[in-house]
């Protein structure tokens, strides 16, 4: 029989609900598997802390995505968005279901092109295309999305240089309710831009406009912004069609979807509040089907989401460093997860449970990252059982941008491995060394030699 670990007595304060006049219990509930592959091993064998990423729950998220817009429209693409999870393998699990690549840099462009994508189906994004990227990107036959008439202008430019036209939609900014409007990317509806756009391109005579898009927002959780969105931009292909009899082949509606975590100060937890696949399914087709768009040549529909595809799939497991009393008498645990590790833990209440068995008594705790900087916190106030050093954690729903946002500061990034639809764990990505940060680094002479 093993011998339980001592746990100081607590006092809670308790505050009676409506179960019963001992109020709500917490029940924190372990994860010690992630689809039946023990999580203590990969910790053995990869070291803590380590990204753990499921082939499976990324293969049926996608196939729920699609299966939710396919089923209500006739032409659906979906288009992976890079910058949520650049990770080779994780972007060829996408493009093996039939996704595309959405890039917004040369950086992901020659990820994609060099993950064996056809330059045809690649989405250039973004408002930082270089010449070099936009005249690679045009003999390609990629699709290039118009930022901002600076860049519409070049691309005019070089369209006299260039054999191969190039092949345009432009970025259409609006206000859909949701607030901060994101106006800072492509052109404005309101106040004529993006309609002026459209018709420079299609006056010039020389670029092949192919669609137009929209992204309207991050973790948007209203799916009347996306009626209204979806309403805006049919009225700019109906726009074209009545001035230059002129039928655009696909309208993207990019991503914003939210994934099921809870924003911080959310008064529920976001797998209570996140809208479904269908519900957003629902809004966009709804109003492309029953406007006036002709129904034997509907655009095709694409969309760019990435958070709400990954973030499920996503996890990090770690180990306690030390626990301690802060000045108030409330409970403090370190762990070896950092916010340099989890960038986006400073929107998300990130879900953070023990990987072993524990008991039932909990307590309000703030759990620290290791880094020396005072913001370095992965939950403010969460009701955790105690762990002694040592223990193990797993904190869920973090695939979706955490690999690509982390910062490299003041320790090393650790191993992601991948559990396959075969049960066997995969290397993706190699920990760093002290070499891997050393490795670009330039010493002159002159600063090579000291005295201390």
């Amino acid at each position: 029989m093993t011998k339980a670990n001592y746990e100081r007595p607590i006092i809670n304060r308790v505050s009676a609900g409506v179960p019963d006049k001992f109020g709500m219990k917490t029940r924190i509930q372990p994860i010690s598997k992630i689809d039946g592959v023990d999580v203590k091993s990969i910790l053995a064998q990869y070291g803590s802390p380590v990204f753990i990423l499921s082939e499976n729950t990324i293969r049926r998220t996608y196939q729920d995505a699609y299966r939710a817009f396919s089923t209500r429209y006739p032409r659906v693409q979906f288009a992976w968005s890079y910058k949520t999870n650049y990770l080779d393998a994780v972007c060829n699990i996408f493009h093996q279901e039939g996704s595309w690549a959405e890039v917004v840099s040369g950086f992901e462009y020659h990820k994609a092109i060099n993950n064996g994508v056809e330059p045809q189906h690649i989405i250039f994004n973004g408002p930082d295309k270089s010449e070099a990227d936009l005249i690679l990107a045009i003999n390609n036959g990629s699709l290039i999305h118009i930022d901002h008439f600076d860049e519409l202008y070049l691309i005019l430019k070089l369209s006299d240089t260039l054999t191969r036209r190039p092949k345009v939609a432009i970025r259409v900014n609006m206000d859909t309710g949701i607030y901060p409007k994101w106006d800072r990317f492509g052109f404005n509806y309101e106040n004529g831009e993006a309609w002026n756009a459209l018709n420079r391109i299609m006056i010039s005579g020389k670029l092949d406009l192919v669609g137009i898009h929209t992204h309207i927002g991050t973790y948007i959780s209203s799916v009347q912004a996306y009626t209204t969105a979806t309403t805006k931009m049919v009225d700019l292909i109906l726009g074209l069609k009545r001035k230059y009899n002129f039928d655009v082949k696909y309208i993207d509606m990019g991503g914003g979807f939210p994934s099921k975590n809870t924003l911080k100060g959310a008064y529920l937890p976001g797998i209570d509040t996140t809208p479904t696949f269908e519900q957003f399914a629902e809004a966009i087709t709804g109003v492309l089907l029953s406007s006036e768009l002709d129904p034997q040549n509907l655009p095709l529909l694409i969309l760019e989401t990435g958070r709400a595809l990954i973030d499920d799939a996503g996890y990090i497991a770690g180990s306690v460093l030390a626990n301690k009393r802060l000045s108030d008498g409330r409970r403090a645990m370190i762990i070896d997860i950092g916010v340099n590790l989890l960038f986006a833990s400073f929107w998300y209440d990130y879900p953070v449970v023990p990987i072993n068995s524990v008991s039932g008594n909990v307590e309000d705790t703030t759990i620290y990252g290791p880094l020396c900087m005072n913001i370095d916190v992965i939950r403010a106030s969460v009701q955790f059982p105690a762990l002694n050093a040592g223990e193990h954690v797993l904190i869920s729903r973090v695939g979706a941008y955490n690999m690509t946002q982390w910062m490299q500061f003041i320790t090393l990034r650790p191993n992601i491995v991948l559990i396959g639809a075969d049960k066997q764990v995969y290397l993706l990505r190699k920990a760093e060394t002290p070499e891997t940060i050393t490795s670009n680094e330039l010493v002159p002479d002159v600063y090579k030699k000291f005295n201390v």
